[in-house]
């Protein structure tokens, strides 16, 4: 296959899943393999809620529809443009897959493809059910893909480089077990909204859905508020309460009472609404149903404090404050270019040799 085939296939593969989406999940006439594979896609997703409780329908649909967006000949092709990837030795590359929300590891998959390598997946046991599918589904569209594509839930052997993400525990092992090895592992990180009490209705409204959507498992989710002093959080209130029927949600729920009992007994402060809770907290990772905030001076010591601890963040929220920010509600819609942990992986993989 040259790199051509191998976009062509992955829009393909966009065009199958267009059919998935959370407005309507509706059969279309014009979608290769469509008979054999639909159907069987259907079942998949009813299979991936009922093994795991929070991979609502959803937020299965829209992790799918951002992939929908991802996968057209423009979008790959920009994404691509800058590289020199030519046909050359195809390496075994090792994707250890993190499962917090669905189809996470997409993205690592699709770049060792892209790149013309072969893919060796372990995949978490709370996402097990939809990439081997859509695996499937690309070797019809594509049958150079046949052999390129191996699944595992054994120790994985016979690599040539890996791409590892797990807690921050699992890290320094893949650390030591990887070290003879190219490899990217990524631990666990965070994203941060910069608020500087002008925000308007719309972008606060926006700022929710960075909060609440799969729940807040993602590293992009929000997790930590950085506010100005005497800051009035009535109006940040005010913009989440149209999240509110997410307490119906009992996995949620479960974890609100908990959360909320631990702070109640501990006698912390904190504020709350009947779904989400804020509490001031010098940490960036926040229980579920729990967002910290923490109080700032100035931005300028706020940028420095943030670029010291780069290491835990994964995306900076706000307007206006820094270079490489991201606007409010849109974490959850990353670009292809958009790299977990800011490291480059196709520059990693085409420097595999």
């Amino acid at each position: 296959m040259n790199l051509q085939q191998r976009i062509n296939a992955f829009v393909k593969l966009g065009d199958f899943l267009s059919q998935f989406s959370n407005e309507v999940i509706l059969k279309k006439d014009n979608v290769e393999h469509n008979d054999l594979f639909f159907d069987g896609f259907k079942h998949q997703l009813k299979l991936a809620e009922e093994n795991n409780g929070w991979f609502t329908q959803e937020n299965i649909c829209f992790s799918i529809e951002g992939w929908t967006e991802s996968l057209t000949t423009d979008n790959l092709n920009k994404w691509l443009e800058s590289y020199q990837i030519s046909n050359t030795n195809a390496k075994q590359v090792a994707i250890i897959m993190a499962g917090n929300i669905p189809l996470v590891g997409f993205h690592d998959f699709l770049s060792v493809l892209i790149s013309g390598h072969h893919v060796l997946v372990k995949q978490s046991s709370n996402d097990k059910h939809l990439l081997p599918y859509l695996a499937k589904y690309l070797e019809f569209v594509e049958p150079g893909f046949k052999g390129t594509i191996t699944f595992t839930e054994d120790k994985i052997e016979g690599f040539d480089a890996v791409i590892a993400t797990g807690s921050n525990n699992t890290a320094r092992y893949f650390e030591y077990y990887f070290k003879g090895k190219p490899s990217i592992i990524r631990n666990n990180r965070n994203s941060v909204a910069v608020l500087n009490g002008k925000e308007s209705k719309e972008e606060l409204e926006a700022l929710s859905e960075d909060i609440f959507r799969y729940y807040g498992l993602g590293c992009r989710n929000v997790s930590k508020l950085f506010v100005p002093k005497n800051y009035n959080f009535d109006a940040f209130f005010e913009a989440m309460y149209h999240w509110h029927p997410i307490i119906n949600k009992a996995k949620y729920a479960n974890n609100y009472d908990y959360n909320k009992a631990v702070y109640l007994m501990s006698e912390f402060d904190m504020l709350e609404n009947g779904f989400l809770m804020i509490k001031e907290d010098k940490s960036y990772a926040s229980p579920i149903a729990t967002v910290f905030y923490e109080y700032y001076d100035s931005t300028k010591q706020l940028k420095e404090k943030l670029d010291i601890e780069t290491q835990q963040i994964q995306c900076i929220v706000s307007n206006g404050f820094t270079e490489n920010e991201i606007s409010f509600g849109a974490t959850q819609k990353p670009q292809l270019w958009d790299y977990a942990d800011s490291v480059d992986s196709i520059e990693f993989l085409l420097a595999i040799r």
